[in-house]
């Protein structure tokens, strides 16, 4: 038993596990002779204790290592979490500059969006009003007037009748000076004698020529100008009368024109207002012939009644008709064609006589024109006559008036007493020193405006007695009146007894 004992002392320490937390191994059987084999009854209770040794030291190595673990897996977690937290900041860095960013697009999206609507809503009266205006521009083209404008003459036609006028009548030509006509004459003769003289040199020469022509050689030329510029004047000035005739009646019809047109367009109005106005189409010459249907025509109406009977609509029976037609011979398309040219030939007589019809018409119409525009100028004329009667009338009368004016001042007796000034007068000749001594240099008009301004500013007693001086003038005016008149009628009185005597 000690030799087990011993044995097994010496044995043990192989049993025991090393530090470093080895696994749990199974026991080798050792080579030593001094150790006996235990049996199995015998051993147990040294192998429970040996295991539970061995499980302990296993368990504390294990806690270790977990330790050790965690430890380390803290530690990496550290440092993750603060990689993390860093890549955090840098992302909420990030996230900020580009909320930021955002905040500053929207803005300006927004300034953007409310300009596009400001202008939108610009836009929208601007249409507005554009579609108020053409509504109204669409309401004045519907107004059709029926006034007969005055026929009044384009400057170039004018000056085309003018030309055309001078061409048919000579005596509208200006007519040429005495030196001019003698020219005309003597031209021929000099350039007979100087065939080589240059144009300038025989002028020149004539010029000297013409100094040298007596009196009674330029008496014809010069009688012949008279009479032409006399003819001339005379035609040009009936020319003028016309002219001006001719204006004051433009003027009158345009006065005329212009106050139907305007009652016109009143009555359009009221009428567009109302919604009584309706739109009338063009009304076609009942008179002019109608255009002749083609062959094609003529058998298709042929056919269309059979076609109609048998339930066709208008479709149907062209495109049978066209067919039909199509397949039709020249012998049997003969007699429609036939038809078509007889009447084409109707037809064209009668737009011949319609076409001559209307020619007429037209000559008749200018002639009627011709004849109205003589009874304008017949008007135009008689017009101008009652002008000129009234401006010499009212010429006559100023002329008249402005005699007597005369005749009257000249007459004036000096020894006649003078009708005196009125209140109002009176209070204006002291009102204007003060005045103009208060405001030198102002205004005759001003100065005038705050006389008549004071006058109705003083109170009724003050007015009283400039009423008062002016009365009191009056009356003294009267007394030397009654005594003028007096000495008046004695000065007649004895001019008539010397006469008599």
């Amino acid at each position: 038993m000690a030799d087990i004992a011993i044995s097994g002392e010496s044995n043990f320490p192989d049993l025991v596990p090393t530090k470093k937390g080895r696994s749990r191994k199974a026991l080798k059987p050792s080579n030593d002779s001094n150790i006996l084999p235990v049996p199995v009854s015998q051993s147990s209770p040294m192998k429970k204790a040996s295991e539970t040794i061995i499980e302990s030291t296993g368990k504390e190595n294990e806690k270790k290592k977990t330790k050790k673990k965690a430890v380390k897996g803290a530690k990496v977690q550290e440092s993750d979490f603060e990689k993390e937290f860093e890549e955090m900041q840098k992302k909420l860095e990030q996230m900020t500059l580009e909320k930021e960013k955002t905040e500053e697009m929207l803005k300006e999206k927004e300034e953007a969006l409310r300009l596009r609507e400001e202008e939108l809503e610009t836009r929208g009266r601007e249409q507005e009003k554009l579609q108020m205006e053409i509504k109204k521009l669409g309401k004045m083209k519907e107004f059709k007037p029926t006034v007969n404008f005055p026929l009044v003459q384009v400057p170039k036609e004018k000056e085309q009748g003018k030309k055309d006028k001078k061409k048919a009548c000579p005596e509208r030509k200006k007519p040429s000076p005495p030196y001019a006509l003698w020219l005309k004459d003597q031209w021929t003769e000099v350039k007979k004698e100087n065939p080589d003289a240059e144009f300038k040199e025989i002028s020149t020469m004539l010029a000297a020529k013409w100094k040298t022509v007596t009196a009674e050689e330029k008496k014809p030329y010069e009688e012949k100008y008279q009479a032409e510029k006399e003819a001339y004047l005379k035609i040009v000035g009936a020319e003028k009368r016309e002219n001006e005739a001719m204006k004051l009646l433009e003027e009158e019809q345009k006065q005329r024109t212009a106050m139907e047109l305007l009652e016109q367009y009143m009555q359009f109005k009221e009428e567009t207002e109302n919604d009584k106005k309706k739109k009338t189409k063009k009304e076609k010459d009942p008179l002019k012939p109608k255009h002749p249907v083609t062959a094609f025509f003529l058998f298709m109406n042929g056919r269309r009644a059979d076609l109609v009977a048998d339930k066709k609509n208008v479709l149907e029976v062209g495109k049978i008709t066209g067919e039909e037609w199509k397949s039709m011979s020249e012998k049997e398309k003969a007699p429609y064609e036939e038809m078509a040219k007889k009447n084409k030939e109707i037809y064209l007589k009668q737009m011949e006589a319609y076409k001559k019809k209307k020619d007429e018409e037209a000559a008749s119409l200018q002639k009627e024109e011709e004849e109205l525009s003589k009874l304008q100028k017949q008007e135009a004329l008689q017009l101008l006559k009652k002008k000129e009667k009234t401006e010499n009338l009212i010429k006559k009368t100023k002329e008249d008036r402005q005699k007597k004016q005369k005749a009257e001042k000249k007459i004036v007796d000096p020894n006649k007493p003078k009708r005196p000034a009125s209140s109002f007068f009176l209070f204006s000749k002291e009102a204007r020193k003060t005045i103009s001594e208060e405001r030198p240099g102002i205004n005759n008009s001003t100065l005038n405006a705050l006389i008549s301004v004071k006058w109705k500013e003083i109170s009724q007693e003050e007015k009283q007695l400039w009423n008062e001086k002016a009365g009191g003038a009056m009356e003294a005016y009267k007394k030397e009146l009654e005594e003028y008149n007096k000495t008046l009628t004695a000065a007649e009185e004895s001019s008539s007894s010397c006469s008599g005597q």
